[in-house]
């Protein structure tokens, strides 16, 4: 057998190599251990104990999993965060790409529209939560402006409780999450339009179509990569919803608005029940991970690369 050449040679330290570096990384790489890894195979564990403030107590099995199957607040909450997903994710979508078409056009000012529209971006959520539940009060502007506009119309009007009120608590939270991370979404999307080739316009444009359908049969291929890129990271951040509610209702009134990771929150740390949590936090995982490798599957049917 002929001896391997050095280059091919297992990982072997030399000399030249930095050793330096790796000190660097040494402290990032060991928190991801503690704090991730271990944390992860932690909770699996603890999922299947019955886990309490002392610690564990007892092998539990699936019995955690049963009791969730049971749990009516669970299922209360599992479809508090449906709605969430089903309206913030394609209003989001359709507001930011809306956003970025706008902001995408030679216009005075454009710099100083985009960066208005961005600011809620990196505004701390807790000041917009609070400035929020007084625009939502009862008396607060925004019913008064319903009022003074069904007026004008010559229609009745009743001020919506929006945020004590069990038909209104949860589209308080989309309002709040779409003022929030709008900007993100027109962001990105700006970033996907710029890049779409003048050329294909043009050539669209001699070809006698207009506005609309440069846009259907152009943009909205070219961009589909960066929507679905949206599509996935907001999907999981709806999942995941968890200081809008917290802040902005408390996950009330009844937990109309209680949202599946707040529910999370509160068993551990309310009810002391870190098996009960440990157990919806792997399930939720699950729902997750299958809906992302749902989409992902999915995406070759309306996802356009440029390479295909």
């Amino acid at each position: 057998m002929t001896p391997l050449s050095p280059s091919h040679r297992p990982f072997r330290w030399r000399p030249d190599q930095q050793w330096e570096g790796y000190l660097f990384i040494l402290p990032s790489f060991a928190g991801f251990l503690v704090f991730i890894v271990l944390a992860v195979v932690m909770s699996l564990g603890i999922s299947f104990s019955e886990w309490g403030l002392t610690g564990f107590k007892n092998f539990a099995g699936l019995l955690n999993y049963r009791q969730l199957l049971r749990d009516p607040v669970f299922w209360q909450t599992f479809w508090n965060t449906a709605f969430y997903i089903v309206t913030i994710v394609p209003l989001q979508l359709a507001l930011g790409l809306i956003m970025a078409v706008g902001l995408n056009q030679a216009i005075r000012g454009v710099t100083v529209y985009r960066l208005i529209y961005f600011m809620p971006v990196v505004t701390t959520i807790v000041a917009g939560a609070i400035v929020f539940r007084l625009l939502l009060a009862t008396n607060g502007p925004v019913n008064n402006l319903l009022a003074a506009a069904f007026g004008l119309l010559g229609l009745p009007f009743s001020a919506p409780n929006w945020l004590g009120s069990s038909d209104f608590s949860k589209w308080s939270v989309v309002i709040l999450t779409l003022w929030k991370n709008t900007g993100f979404t027109m962001v990105v999307y700006l970033a996907a339009l710029q890049g779409v080739p003048k050329e294909l316009y043009d050539a669209a444009h001699t070809d006698g179509a207009n506005a609309w359908q440069r846009f259907r049969n152009v943009t909205l291929p070219l961009i589909s990569p960066t929507t679905f890129f949206l599509f996935i990271f907001q999907m999981i951040g709806a999942f995941q919803l968890f200081t809008e509610p917290f802040v902005m209702t408390s996950g009330g009134p009844a937990n109309s608005s209680l949202s599946v990771v707040q529910y999370i929150y509160l068993a551990a740390f309310r009810d002391i029940r870190m098996d009960k949590a440990a157990a919806m936090a792997w399930v939720l995982f699950i729902f997750i991970f299958a809906f992302t490798l749902f989409q992902n599957r999915m995406q070759k049917r309306w996802v356009h690369y440029e390479s295909e």
